[in-house]
């Protein structure tokens, strides 16, 4: 017999009505009235969506004592819920809160499981559905008319499920630790390979007829995507779909489209100049298909006769990124246009020394590439391996069922 079969021998197992056992409510009476959030004040500001924690604030009225009085959250825009138990404030009345009516007939923990095991959408309905008739929605009460009983096997459940959850989040943040060590890493080589005494290595501007030119892309758009016909590199493509060089397309134009087109070629730059952070600002790939390529608006490439990787390198390196930041402008949208990485410098030894460092630096990154990805994997299959076990203690037997 499995766990669960055996914590449930001849227990009837009843549908009950989720109003019956919690309450659904807004949190409006504990809404933040200021917006002067720091990480020097206390009490944390929640929000609607993955950001959840927003800031903290220092306001005394209006606190909702959740290390008392547990609750589950969840809001209108996405169907993650979290169990908070620390006291907060919210900015929005975006967000829902679910109480216990009475923790002696139903923990609430264990309601919060198993809400997390309906499906995407809360169960098929829309957010807003699902709280229209909340109190209707049935949830899973084994024994319900032996309260005690019903509640040792609840907390059964939920301290195996609590247990899971400690050691997953324990094993994650091992995981991500060393995977940003990793990267950290492999970035102080590449910071390391990459930076020359200028009394020993000449560092010269991008914009040098001696060695490069910035040319703009033109006004290619993805409704002018086709499904074959001339590559094409679309400038929000940069910094989701390509790494450090790439010699074939995500996208392509026809070939009519691409005799007005912005053309790269072999070993050029293809550079983003327009992003929302300042981070994929500026976010290149080297281009090493035989073909040549439509390039986008919002987008340049820098035509050079140095390394097409050790360029691409560069671009990642702090020194770099130093030289960007006074030449960024704009607010929401963040820019930086191709006339200013003319005036960027950029080390230039020789062909010999670039190539050695490119080489190197392949090394690290395939060598990083494949760390990451195994660890991102283990990561991925950990959680899994968590969403399996909720699911077989949270699934009850079809026959033990009776609404």
């Amino acid at each position: 017999m499995s766990f669960l079969d055996k914590l449930l021998e001849g227990v009837e197992i009843k549908w009950k009505s989720l109003g019956d056992y919690s309450s659904y409510d807004q949190p409006t009476k504990y809404r933040v009235k200021f917006k002067d959030y720091s990480d020097r004040f206390k009490t944390p500001v929640l929000t609607a969506g993955k950001t959840f924690i927003l800031g903290y604030t220092d306001e005394t009225e209006g606190i909702y004592n959740a290390s008392d009085n547990p609750v589950i959250i969840f809001d209108d825009f996405t169907t993650a819920n979290k169990w908070v138990d620390f006291d907060f404030k919210v900015k929005s009345s975006a967000m829902k809160m679910i109480t216990s009516k009475d923790e002696s007939k139903a923990s609430l923990k264990y309601i919060f499981y198993w809400l997390n095991t309906l499906s995407s959408g809360l169960d098929g309905d829309h957010k807003r559905q699902w709280i229209s008739n909340y109190a209707n929605k049935k949830l899973p009460i084994p024994c319900p008319n032996n309260p005690e009983k019903s509640l040792k096997i609840q907390k059964e459940i939920v301290r195996i499920l609590d247990t899971f959850t400690e050691l997953t989040t324990e094993l994650t943040t091992e995981l991500s630790a060393e995977l940003k060590a990793n990267k950290k890493q492999y970035n102080y080589y590449r910071e390391q390979l990459l930076s020359f005494d200028e009394s020993e290595v000449e560092h010269l501007p991008m914009g040098n007829e001696s060695i490069g030119k910035f040319i703009r892309g033109g006004g290619l758009q993805k409704k002018d995507f086709t499904d074959s016909g001339v590559g094409c590199i679309h400038y929000g493509q940069i910094y989701t779909h390509y790494g450090i060089f790439t010699n074939n397309t995500k996208s392509f134009v026809s070939k009519e489209f691409a005799k007005k087109a912005r053309i790269a070629k072999y070993g050029d730059l293809v550079i983003a100049t327009t992003s929302e952070n300042d981070e994929d600002l500026c976010k290149a790939v080297a281009w090493l298909g035989k073909e040549e390529i439509a390039v986008s608006s919002d987008a340049c490439f820098y035509r050079h006769n140095l390394n097409p990787k050790f360029v691409a390198y560069f671009f990642q390196t702090e020194q770099f990124h130093k030289q960007k930041r006074p030449f960024i402008t704009g607010a929401k949208v963040r820019r930086v246009n191709a006339s200013k990485l003319e005036k960027i410098k950029i080390p230039v030894p020789s062909k010999e020394e670039q190539e050695r460092i490119v080489n190197i630096l392949d090394k690290f990154d395939i060598l990083t590439t494949s760390i990451s990805e195994g660890l991102s994997k283990e990561i991925e299959l950990r959680k899994k391996q968590y969403e399996y076990y909720r699911e077989k203690l949270l699934s009850f037997p079809i026959d033990a069922v009776k609404v």
